[in-house]
């Protein structure tokens, strides 16, 4: 049976609950929709031993205590009609149906392959700090961090909190660039004490410009990495490798419902306007979905398409002046952490990039466009679908992300075969 509400949110991070919140504070019924079992999203992911900030802990409240939000955990969208989603959760599968639809569905994290990046111990930054999170034993473990932006400084954190001996930061943004970001900083003073914060509770731990891991060696299992910067190349005893080359938006549902895309560097982010409306009147977009913008950009953004999905719009000319403030510095840090050639020539013709299907780049020499290299090769066709080897391969240069077809995620054989698509199919939409 199709279910219906006002405004429907996916995504269930800063952006969505301050999307949720906005609609069902003018009186929008809202449905919530969210992969995992507690909100927050990737940024505030909930820590087993030290739970989340007061932050978090404010915007939860402030959009799941609402009458009017429905909250829908561990349930993922498999497939998109004009007015209608079809999702699934552990129990069952359900279409929804809505007036308005928020896209708040985030972004992931970039990884480049390299030599080695395939050995168990090798995780991305971000992956590592979910890994410790969710109560995995780094206690006494040598970790190394590396790869480019600032979510190299919050992993280290994470992994020092829980106990993790931290051998080394190793940024590829050379010492200039440093400095240049260093001296625009002063426009944002919160963004400055954020940072001298971080550094504070990484005492002690070595940040490394202008280097690179080049490689990972271990027999099974990471023994040892290889890294390159201005003091040359030197090897590095460790236990775990985090690397991190910023987050890339994700926008494959945006893509399957026919929203407008434009560049992002080598990647995508949804169109919208000024109140984050996309190209099809009743689909709005919010946060990283947009542009890799951060926290700030995604609570103030979110906000907005919240009210304009509801239909309000008093209070949204004030938030648009704080979203050119937030998505400012999105720029700032954009520019100055820009990805160098060489971290795009770190893989070698039998380096692995599609991991699922244990894919390597020499496969895929001479193909031109996604769908012919995962018809010949599978690359593409493992558990990700795509979403790891396909940005990686976009951002090194050989060709964009393909267009996603259903299911999104992969989902279970009743859901797929549901008289619900049927129902739905003729179902009168908003």
């Amino acid at each position: 049976m199709a279910e219906r509400c006002d405004v429907l949110v996916i995504g269930a991070g800063p952006a969505g609950l301050a999307a949720a919140g906005a609609a069902a504070s003018r009186g929008a019924r809202v449905g919530l929709v969210d992969a995992q079992a507690r909100a927050g999203g990737q940024v505030w992911r909930h820590d087993v031993r030290f739970g989340v900030p007061a932050l978090a802990r404010r915007h939860a409240a402030a959009a799941l205590k609402r009458d009017k939000v429905e909250w829908l955990p561990q349930t993922r969208v498999v497939a998109a009609e004009s007015g209608g989603l079809l999702v699934e959760d552990p129990q069952r599968a359900r279409w929804l149906e809505y007036g308005a639809l928020v896209l708040a569905t985030g972004a992931r994290e970039l990884l480049l392959p390299f030599p080695g990046w395939t050995l168990p111990g090798v995780t991305g930054a971000g992956g590592l700090q979910a890994l410790a999170k969710q109560g995995w034993p780094l206690r006494g473990k040598r970790v190394v961090v590396a790869g480019s932006g600032p979510l190299l400084l919050a992993a280290a954190a994470t992994a020092r909190r829980h106990g993790a001996n931290v051998l080394g930061i190793f940024e590829q943004a050379d010492a200039a660039a440093m400095r240049r970001f260093a001296r625009g900083l002063w426009r944002w003073p919160a963004r400055v004490a954020q940072a001298v914060a971080l550094r504070a509770r990484l005492a002690g731990v070595p940040y490394r410009r202008g280097s690179v891991v080049t490689a990972a060696h271990g027999d099974g299992v990471l023994r040892e990495i290889e890294v390159e910067g201005p003091r040359g190349r030197a090897r590095i005893a460790c236990d775990q490798l985090a690397v991190g080359y910023g987050l890339v938006p994700n926008v494959e549902l945006a893509r399957m419902l026919g929203c407008r895309l434009e560049p992002e560097g080598a990647h995508a982010r949804v169109a919208v306007d000024s109140e984050q409306r996309s190209s099809i009147a009743n689909v709005f977009a919010t946060g990283e979905a947009c542009g890799i913008g951060g926290r700030d950009a995604a609570l103030i953004e979110g906000a907005i398409a919240g009210l304009a999905a509801s239909g309000a719009t008093a209070g949204i000319a004030s938030l648009q002046r704080q979203r050119v403030h937030a998505r400012a510095f999105a720029a700032h840090l954009r520019e100055h952490f820009a990805l160098g050639a060489r971290v795009r020539a770190l893989a070698q013709p039998d380096t692995w990039v599609c991991r699922c299907e244990d894919v390597p780049l020499r496969a895929l020499d001479g193909f031109g466009d996604a769908r012919a290299a995962k018809l010949a090769t599978r690359c593409g066709m493992g558990a990700c679908q795509g979403r790891i080897c396909g940005a990686a391969l976009a951002e090194l240069g050989r060709f964009p992300a393909g267009n996603p077809r259903p299911p999104l995620f992969p989902a279970r054989l009743d859901t797929l075969a549901s008289p619900i698509i049927e129902a739905a199919q003729g179902a009168v939409h908003c």
